[in-house]
């Protein structure tokens, strides 16, 4: 947002709440000039109401606010004399018409806060969930957000099953976009197809300060690009234009960084022409072709020996078997099977193009196993543009930096000036899953830019195997996402902890009864 937008935007919200409320400041004792200074505005409010002046921060945050917002309303209209919740409800949904109406009023006086009455209105219950909610949506917009591994794209650094814990603030909090939300719903309330957010109100793209930058093999959660859908997975749905933070989530491993020159050789990354050197937790996956000597693979077997779901290999042939998802390792232990004559890597060749390998149209006979070389984008570094590399770039300039581009034979004009170059806007990266054969990521749909970029899981709280029943897999329970060597549970540690909190509190009350 530029500084001549913010300041008209600003003024504009002002001079609303002067006329909403200016009135009802005189009436408290207050100047009717002081209803139209924004941001001393809301700090007067707040003394009306009898409510502490660091409320401010929390209204304006995005989603929070609304409920504070609402919280407000009900006390301005208490200190007012009009106490009932229903007065509440008529000013929210005129769109605070009837609050307008009771500040304009001739006979509508002050008459202060009475926390009495406002305890027998607004019952215990109902005054913890909306601190609950308050609370759970600052935790969950601002520091860390719950996620669950839906597809094996990571297998097996993260199993489909897992419950995560995902940093708000490694790589800096992204601040909502889309203020008007139900609190910690993201895209469609459950069970519905009903949105949860308006997207008529936007705020421009912002980002706290960050602990960290984004590394070379970091996991990341990120808003997918590329997601349109009304409704995921439900094409007949139709497409929308989604808010970039509404966007289903994503998680992946960051291969390439700003600057990077990234190519795919069978499968395997390479950085600056260098062989990219994963972590040692990360096990890279790929699809292999088995023949057998005839007869079949028990699934439950195959899972219990080998670790590998049943929904991820078939059968194509009489003594002939496709595994989407075999580590090396694996891989070799299956060669030694009694029943394996030979097992061998199914790698697309060199030069044989896929129609939904990026960018679209991919006229450089690339595949999801050999792909580029190319280059991600550095924020403030310029490349020479010409109709042979546009695709590369088309999506950055059009969707993500909100550029418009022309092309007329070999001629690029961005926002009517012919461009022979372009100088990116924001950082780019490349997201990939570590199971190659078996992941929609950016081999797909292209760059991520930072803006999309939402934490860093950082804990694994909770961990399922849902292949035949569902089973804990306790040696995965709070576990660390990163790090180096073997992962180590830190569950044991903490049930040490709650059962010594829950003895201690035991004995106090004990003591004191």
């Amino acid at each position: 947002m530029s500084i001549d937008l913010f300041i008209y935007a600003t003024l504009f919200f002002g001079l609303l709440n002067g006329i909403i409320y200016w009135k009802g400041f005189v009436k408290a004792g207050r100047k009717a000039w002081e209803a139209f200074v924004p941001f001393y505005n809301i700090i007067v409010q707040l003394k009306i109401i009898e409510r502490p002046w660091w409320w401010i921060f929390l209204i304006v945050l995005p989603v929070i606010g609304n409920i504070i917002l609402i919280v407000i309303v009900y006390e301005w209209l208490h200190v007012f004399g009009y106490r009932k919740k229903r007065y509440t409800f008529l000013s929210i949904i005129t769109c605070y018409i009837y609050l307008i109406y009771i500040n304009y009023k001739s006979d509508t006086k002050y008459i202060g806060r009475d926390d009495e009455v406002i305890i027998k209105n607004v019952s215990t219950w109902t005054s913890a969930v909306l601190f609950a909610v308050v609370a759970a949506t600052m935790v969950h917009t601002y520091f860390m957000q719950p996620y669950v591994i839906p597809t094996p794209s990571l297998d097996k650094t993260l199993r489909v099953g897992e419950f995560l814990l995902v940093s708000k603030f490694h790589y800096g909090v992204r601040v909502p976009m889309t203020p008007i939300a139900l609190p910690m719903i993201h895209d469609v309330i459950p069970g519905t197809s009903i949105r949860s957010y308006t997207d008529k109100l936007q705020l421009p793209y912002l980002r706290l300060p960050a602990f960290q930058k984004i590394k070379r093999n970091d996991i990341v959660v990120f808003s997918w690009p590329t997601d349109n859908w009304v409704e995921y997975g439900n094409e007949s749905k139709g497409f929308i234009d989604k808010p970039i933070d509404k966007k289903s989530n994503y998680v992946k491993r960051c291969v390439g960084v700003p600057g990077d020159s990234l190519e795919v050789r069978e499968g395997w990354v390479y950085i600056n022409g260098k062989k990219n050197v994963l972590p040692d937790r990360a096990e890279p996956q790929f699809k292999y072709v088995v023949t057998t000597k005839g007869g079949q693979f028990n699934p439950s077997y195959m899972h219990q020996r080998y670790d590998l779901d049943p929904d991820y290999y078939g059968q194509t042939a009489a003594n002939q078997y496709v595994f989407t998802s075999l580590t090396t390792e694996v891989a070799a232990q299956l060669k030694n099977h009694p029943n394996v004559v030979s097992i061998e890597r199914a790698a697309n060749g060199k030069g044989i193009s896929e129609p939904l390998v990026f960018p679209a149209g991919n006229n450089n006979s690339w595949n999801t196993d050999y792909f580029g070389p190319i280059y991600i984008p550095e924020k403030g570094k310029t490349v020479n543009l010409n109709v042979e590399v546009l695709p590369l770039y088309k999506r950055i300039i059009t969707e993500y930096e909100g550029h418009n581009l022309e092309v007329n034979g070999n001629q690029i004009k961005i926002d009517g000036e012919i461009a022979t170059s372009y100088t990116f806007g924001q950082d780019y990266y490349w997201m990939m899953g570590d199971n190659r054969n078996n992941s929609l990521d950016s081999r797909s749909w292209g760059y991520v830019p930072f803006d999309h970029v939402l934490g860093k899981p950082v804990f694994i709280w909770m961990s399922y195997d849902t292949v035949e029943g569902v089973k804990p897999r306790w040696d995965r329970f709070f576990t660390t996402v990163g790090g180096s060597g073997e992962r180590v549970s830190y569950l044991k540690y903490f049930l040490i902890l709650l059962a010594l909190w829950f003895g201690f509190d035991f004995f106090r009350k004990r003591k004191k009864g």
